[in-house]
């Protein structure tokens, strides 16, 4: 029935028929409970010692990973308000790669905190300025304890790789992968007056099941998983001049009607002569150029692959625009579109190009481009499974060395400046006045909500193992956090655990802004689809005429009979 409020005695309708209303604290209540359930499902998947979740999509494919983004995409979350969190975790993952499942627990611990205070009467808006001034206050606190580095500081870059994977199935490999992660991203960067700018998409990451992890190479190149168009060419060119063409080596159709009248067959044998002859001619354009490779963007007829693999052209074709981009970008060739223009000029260069069989795959190696600015990571690992996760981890290890190299400052691990953060801004907190106070110190607890499960994954003592950290952090040693490996509250920066200042900066803004946002709501007004019209409108009477039911046909009216046509 449709939702209705009354006006003196009088109903009025005012949502469609089926629609539903929660107002007030019953909504908050909703909305808080559904947040609180998505940090739930994510909060195991915490730290090193955290577990994986299997996530099993309606056509039966498999996911195993302990990515925060990556759950929250995969289980298609449906309540409005909880899909806000998936936002947040999205948002993360884009802007800063790492810190997802953390960004997820953090707004869930706000909204946990906050429902608290609203129970003791406290209203949402003196909440939300609370939390507003205590982020405020704490990524002041965070850019004040962070350590700036130099950014070609390869050890450090290395460390903050690492830590990156340590949480994720192939922390065991995360020396030699993060190796390869700094050399790609270093490769692409580019640097103007000592300031790094890296576009990430310039790291092509191509991945194949079979082999190991320690099977994954970086490739000073490309890597096209499509296979040489013909036979007869030549399945490797060392010294290749390679040409990038995005037009079709096809006889092009007219885009109007046209008919050719052919009355005998030495008129037909002219025709297809004369189509030979202009396939012929492409080939040759490109021949002359000097052009041993060729990377086709479209079609290229057959009669054109025949004439480019007897003039000794390795050609491959139907390549996708980013990958034609990646060429260029790595070969330093320019993306031709019209063959009149192409000249030597335009080609690019690179050692060595090959056809090489990757597992039951033929793909297509371009390597050894001497200042590449595209670059491949080649990843292989035991089970498809395994190589997704590896990907993902990948992804993260990039994106957080890409934060460093862009802003060079890093912070400790393992729930320590966490808990720094909530000591100050809890002590802080005194000094608002009114009922801002309160929320500032939920604040500070929400914080600490990080080093709290990180200690409950790592199977340690949640209370025993805070206060301790309290204690220690008390005594001025702020990169006290958590050793979930060890199983021990140790100093993060010794034990090699660093992350970038913009990650954690990145968790507290989003978190707190999608938790003032849901905190604001009060009403939820869910519309139905409509089912015909609307409700008392039957036979075209208008809304709000309900009253007048049994008009349709004139039935009901004092029984009078139906009247003889």
């Amino acid at each position: 029935m449709a939702v209705q409020t009354t006006k003196g005695s009088l109903p009025v309708v005012i949502l469609k028929e089926g629609s539903t209303e929660s107002k007030g604290r019953e909504a908050q209540k909703n909305n808080i409970a559904a947040s609180k359930l998505i940090a739930e499902v994510i909060h195991s998947s915490l730290g090193p010692m955290g577990m994986d979740k299997m996530l099993v999509d309606s056509l039966g494919d498999v996911t195993i990973t302990n990515d925060g983004a990556t759950i929250l995409k995969e289980i298609d979350v449906q309540h409005p308000a909880a899909k806000m969190l998936v936002e947040v975790s999205k948002t993360t993952d884009d802007e800063v790669g790492d810190g997802t499942t953390s960004a997820v627990i953090f707004a869930g611990a706000l909204l946990e905190q906050a429902e608290s205070l609203i129970n003791q009467g406290v209203h949402p808006t003196i909440i939300v300025d609370g939390y507003r001034k205590a982020q405020k206050r704490a990524i002041s606190l965070l850019e004040d304890i962070a350590d700036k580095i130099s950014p070609d500081d390869k050890v450090t870059l290395g460390k903050v790789a690492k830590t990156s994977m340590q949480t994720k199935l192939v922390h065991r490999d995360s020396t030699y992968l993060s190796d390869l992660v700094i050399d790609s991203t270093l490769a692409v960067a580019e640097k103007e007056d000592d300031i790094y700018k890296i576009d990430i998409d310039d790291i092509k990451v191509e991945k194949k099941s079979g082999g190991s992890i320690k099977d994954s190479k970086l490739v000073t190149g490309i890597v096209l998983d499509k296979e040489i168009v013909h036979g007869a060419m030549p399945k490797q060119v060392a010294k290749a001049n390679i040409a990038l063409v995005n037009t079709g080596l096809e006889i092009d159709k007219t885009e109007f009607d046209a008919k050719i009248n052919i009355s005998n067959p030495q008129q037909m044998k002219s025709f297809l002569d004369e189509e030979n002859k202009i396939l012929k001619t492409i080939v040759d354009k490109i021949v002359a150029s000097g052009a041993n490779v060729l990377f086709c963007q479209k079609g290229i007829e057959d009669l054109a692959q025949h004439y480019l693999a007897k003039a000794g052209v390795l050609a491959v074709r139907r390549v996708k625009e980013s990958d034609m981009a990646k060429l260029a970008k790595a070969t330093s060739a320019r993306i031709v579109s019209n063959l009149d223009d192409l000249s030597e000029k335009d080609l690019g260069s690179a050692d060595n190009v090959e056809e090489r069989k990757v597992e039951q795959d033929k793909w297509v190696f371009v390597e050894g481009c001497k200042h590449p600015k595209a670059v491949t990571l080649l990843l292989r690992a035991g089970s498809q499974r395994v190589v997704d996760e590896v990907e993902r981890s990948v992804h993260d290890a990039l994106m957080v060395v890409k934060d460093v190299l862009e802003k060079p400052l890093v912070v400790a691990g393992g729930g320590a400046p966490e808990t720094y953060v909530a000591t100050k801004v809890r002590s802080w907190s005194k000094s608002l006045e009114g009922r801002e106070q309160l929320a500032a110190e939920k604040f500070s607890d929400a914080l600490e909500s990080i080093p709290l499960t990180l200690a409950e994954t790592a199977g340690m003592d949640p209370i025993d193992t805070i206060t301790k950290l309290r204690a220690k952090q008390q005594k001025g040693e702020k990169w006290i956090g958590i050793d979930v490996l060890s199983g021990k509250v140790a100093n993060m920066k010794q034990s090699d655990i660093i992350e970038p200042l913009v990650v954690k900066t990145q968790i507290i803004t989003s978190a707190t802004e999608a938790a003032c946002m849901i905190l604001r709501i009060d009403d939820v007004i869910a519309v139905a689809k409509s089912t015909g019209p609307p409700p008392g409108a039957e036979g075209g009477a208008p809304p709000g005429m309900g009253g007048m039911g049994g008009m349709g046909g004139m039935g009901g009216m004092g029984g009078m009979p139906p009247m003889d046509m």
